[in-house]
């Protein structure tokens, strides 16, 4: 419930189209040199990302990064010009050279010119075609790498950005619920909430986001002085489209607030290192659903326009059922819902207590080492399958694992996690990537050239996320009470057991 509500909340931020004031307001403030804008678009995508799906963030951002690409494109004709002019002042000189002697050349009066100025007037137009084509090849070239980079900035940045929050992408919500059910199993708590997810999460996300933007300019613009830009063009085509939202309306200013007091009273209901607002109700009374759900509600009750008690007229809520049910991401709740259908799944069969002392076999490896192993095969297989059907699939193995070779299962749980959105180098592996990759922009060997060294980095950060503040917010060094207590390891083990077994 607390990703349905969520959900709800995107869609009033997407029908009052506050996400793209949000967006275009970010890129009025950045710069117009190529590093800034793509800094600029990947800021806000990060940002939107965290709350609304990924898909719907890209889709709204790719059309407005295109017009900018094209204004930075439209120079480059007023400057070959420019230089194809000073060619010619270079040649309409009368002192020619001529087998290293300067010499003047005449003409005489009433006649034409000879069959040797001829010649070099046709050579020196024929030069000036072949610099022309040289100069536009090179342009075109540059263009299209700026093209490339500007596209996959906007897909980087909406993946690295849902991994922020637990409502920000399936796979988080996945496995806090296995964490959840594992350690309710045990009568024990994990300290995973919203808040704490996002301590951990929002760092280890904002760093891969800055990796990411100085990846991308290394692949495709370099840190070299950017030219032929047209600043004005680029800042034209941002006001425009700022300004033909309009000033910011009651709607959307309501549509804030409810936003805002949504995500602090995620932020504080169990914040951990202080009291939270939560604990003034019964223990587990209050869950990350309820906020949910009760800001969602309050969207279908509070008006659209400012009230007037004097008006009789209807004033329309800022959401009405019918809007909910057209723009509503059905088939995410449906694709989590089979996720949860799976896990669940593998647990009640014992696959998951199977496969995990199968695997115990790894016992032997250095915890940093399996990190990295784990992670490593769960990003690959997530280029090529449904990060929520990974980690639906895997997540129960990995806590199986973690407790059958005594670490502390959410040392394995978060990074495997994570690492379920780390699909960068195809079109398939994620929505955003098809959104970027049909503009014709990018060619697979592209995408996947970026990708490995986009994987690489997300895997070093998540390694060295879970081993300093992962370890330091969720006291990773410590094994939970039902792992050290024998009585309890020893029931774990036997209901393992017992549910490998045939069922009556």
């Amino acid at each position: 419930m607390m990703f349905v509500g969520g959900l709800v909340v995107a869609v009033a931020v997407e029908h009052w189209n506050l996400h793209k004031r949000i967006a275009l307001k970010i890129l009025t403030l950045v710069g117009s040199k190529p590093r800034w804008l793509m800094l600029g678009f990947m800021l806000p995508t990060w940002f939107l990302s965290m709350w609304i799906s990924n898909t719907a963030t890209t889709a709204m951002m790719i059309p407005i990064a295109q017009a900018v690409i094209n204004q930075l494109k439209q120079p480059k004709k007023g400057i070959d010009n420019e230089v194809i002019s000073d060619k010619n002042e270079d040649v309409d000189q009368s002192d020619i050279i001529l087998n290293g002697i300067k010499s003047e050349t005449s003409v005489p009066n009433g006649v034409g010119n000879t069959d040797e100025e001829n010649f070099k007037e046709g050579k020196q137009e024929e030069n000036l075609k072949e610099d022309k084509l040289i100069i536009e090849e090179e342009e075109d070239e540059e263009w299209k790498r700026l093209c490339k980079g500007m596209s996959l900035c906007v897909a980087y940045a909406a993946t690295t950005g849902g991994i922020a929050t637990l409502t920000g992408t399936g796979p988080n919500l996945i496995m806090k619920d296995d964490v959840d059910e594992y350690y309710d199993h045990h009568n024990d708590t994990s300290g995973l909430s919203f808040g704490t997810w996002m301590a951990f999460g929002l760092p280890t996300s904002a760093i891969t986001l800055i990796i990411a933007w100085f990846w991308l300019q290394f692949m495709f613009i370099g840190f070299g002085k950017s030219k032929n830009v047209n600043d004005e063009g680029v800042k034209a085509v941002i006001k425009k489209e700022y300004d033909s939202l309009g000033p910011m309306s009651f709607a959307e200013k309501s549509v804030l607030a409810h936003f805002v007091i949504l995500a602090l009273l995620w932020l504080t209901r169990e914040p951990e290192f202080i009291p939270g607002w939560a604990d003034l109700f019964h223990d587990k009374y209050i869950v990350d659903a309820v906020p949910a759900v009760f800001i969602a509600c309050m969207l279908f009750i509070f008006p659209s326009e400012k009230p007037h008690f004097t008006n009789e007229r209807t004033v329309v809520p800022l959401l009405k059922w019918k809007t909910v049910a057209q723009m509503f991401p059905w088939h995410i709740v449906l694709l989590l819902g089979g996720g949860f259908a799976l896990a669940e799944a593998c647990k009640v069969s014992g696959l998951s207590a199977l496969v995990g002392t199968a695997l115990k076999v790894f016992e032997g490896l250095h915890p940093v080492v399996l990190v990295l192993c784990l992670c490593a095969i769960v990003a690959l297989l997530t280029e090529v399958t449904s990060n929520v059907a990974i980690a639906s699939l895997f997540l129960p193995i990995i806590i199986s694992l973690a407790v059958e070779i005594r670490i502390h299962p959410l040392y394995l749980a978060f990074p495997c996690a994570l690492s379920t959105s780390f699909a960068f180098m195809l079109p398939v592996a994620t929505p955003p990537n098809a959104i970027v990759f049909s503009y014709g922009h990018i060619r697979v060997i592209d995408m996947v050239k970026a990708g490995v060294g986009m994987n690489i980095i997300c895997l070093g950060v998540v390694t060295l996320a879970i081993n300093t503040w992962g370890k330091a917010i969720f006291n990773l060094d410590t094994l939970p009470s039902w792992m050290t207590n024998p009585q309890s390891a020893n029931i774990t083990t036997a209901m393992a057991n017992i549910t490998v077994g045939p069922h009556n």
